[in-house]
């Protein structure tokens, strides 16, 4: 006679190696606590006394926005222990293993500036629209930069040489428009030669298999000497190949005028209104299009892409002479939409600051766009502060954007991971 047991549900042992572990970073509270200390030494060891006045509306604007008056000091104690706030629960989270928000790093860097502008235009008056103009015209280099190295690095060819490719697009828009007397044809001839550029990197990369990064900086200093070769023997004795034409700006009716947002989006020229259009572009581009699929599926997994019947390398190629097309409208800003001519190395490192805005953005182009607002906003902070007479001093202020580079990649960004087949070349088997 046997006894019938009821079934009684026994929970499955842990499986041995798939243990779930935490890990705390302390990165953002460590860098967030710095910044603060930095604010109690400038806004209240340092503090100034007097006003600060920010003037937010231009003569153009449809109604007159009034100027933020705010104490000086006062300002600098509001935000000093805002931000010291900021940087505890920070350092709380972290302790119960858990992010900062990147809403509250950005909320801490705004605060941050209020008070550092306040600080340094005591008595003064700093005029918010200019602010914000100077710093997108730096930026946009640095975005259709930015948004070549994401297609390139999205598609797994890491690429360095965007110096040369804004340098390379620079000068020939100029000697081409100059030729041609068309900015049109200029700014089409600035795309071919950042292709031409990236083709190169792509060739030396995909089919002979160098090492890409060695490549990216090798092209930068063959296209910097390059440049400064023939500018200096060619451009400097022939001046009528380097006339200075330059876009004009254009308006776009009704929204150029509305307050602090018109005069910063709408008043612009022909190429910031191309970056605009890139951006959506490469955005819905990537994330939303077969191409994007195919292209993102290559800088991934290429041997799982090669089996669904996607040429690898070719996918590649096309891709990364793309990206380098875009990169050469960001050089083409600098002689048709910003100085008017070609100057020896005027690009200045901007190619390398836009692989950083690459990084820190996360390899989004949106992101990585944000990230080069942020690092043209720090260089044009330098020229503001110099108008109203800040006593920080100009060595500091000139290495500001680098610095605010080093920190947003190695401070706050925290933890990326690029796509996992970028900087491999691909051999099929």
């Amino acid at each position: 006679m046997s006894t019938m047991t009821p079934d009684v549900a026994v929970p499955a042992a842990p499986t041995p190696g798939l243990e779930i572990t935490r890990s705390r970073s302390f990165k953002a509270p460590i860098a967030l606590g710095a910044f603060t200390v930095l604010a109690i030494l400038l806004f209240l060891v340092a503090g100034r006394h007097g006003h600060s006045t920010f003037r937010l509306s231009t003569s153009t604007d449809f109604f007159t926005l009034p100027n933020a008056v705010v104490p000086t000091y006062g300002t600098g104690v509001v935000v000093t222990v805002v931000l010291a706030l900021i940087a505890l629960f920070s350092a709380f989270r972290s302790t119960r293993y858990q992010k900062t928000p990147i809403w509250l790093i950005a909320l801490f860097g705004v605060l941050f500036l209020v008070g550092f502008l306040a600080w340094a235009g005591a008595g003064n008056s700093i005029l918010v629209p200019g602010l914000l103009i100077g710093s997108l015209s730096l930026s946009t280099p640095l975005i259709f930069g930015a948004l070549g190295g994401v297609i390139s690095e999205r598609v797994g060819v890491v690429n360095v040489a965007i110096e040369g490719q804004l340098l390379g697009g620079a000068f020939v828009s100029a000697v081409v428009a100059s030729i041609t007397g068309s900015l049109w044809i200029g700014l089409v001839s600035a795309m071919v030669a950042g292709a031409l550029v990236s083709m190169v990197l792509a060739v030396f990369s995909i089919r002979y298999l160098v090492d890409q990064v060695i490549v990216g900086v090798v092209l930068n200093v063959l296209v910097t000497g390059l440049t400064s070769f023939l500018y200096s023997e060619v451009l400097t004795s022939q001046p009528d190949l380097n006339k200075g034409l330059l876009f004009p700006p254009f308006d776009i009716p009704v929204l150029s005028r509305i307050p602090l947002v018109g005069p910063l989006l709408f008043q612009q020229n022909v190429v910031v209104y191309l970056m605009y259009i890139a951006i959506a572009a490469v955005f819905f581009g990537l994330f939303k299009t077969r191409w994007g699929l195919r292209l993102r599926a290559v800088g991934e997994h290429p041997q799982a892409a090669d089996t669904v019947g996607i040429k690898v390398n070719a996918t590649r190629f096309w891709n990364v002479s793309l990206a380098g097309a875009i990169a050469g409208l960001g050089g083409a800003f600098f002689t048709l939409g910003d100085l008017g001519e070609f100057q020896k190395t005027m690009t200045a490192g901007a190619g390398y600051i836009a692989l950083a805005a690459v990084i820190f953005g996360r390899w989004d182009p949106i992101r990585a766009t944000l990230a080069a607002l942020l690092f043209g906003f720090a260089s044009n902070l330098q020229n503001v502060l110099s108008v109203v007479g800040s006593p920080v001093p100009s060595e500091f202020m000139l290495m500001l954007p680098y610095v605010v580079t080093v920190l947003a990649v190695a401070g706050l960004v925290g933890q990326s991971r690029g796509p996992a087949a970028s900087g491999k070349p691909y051999i099929k088997s």
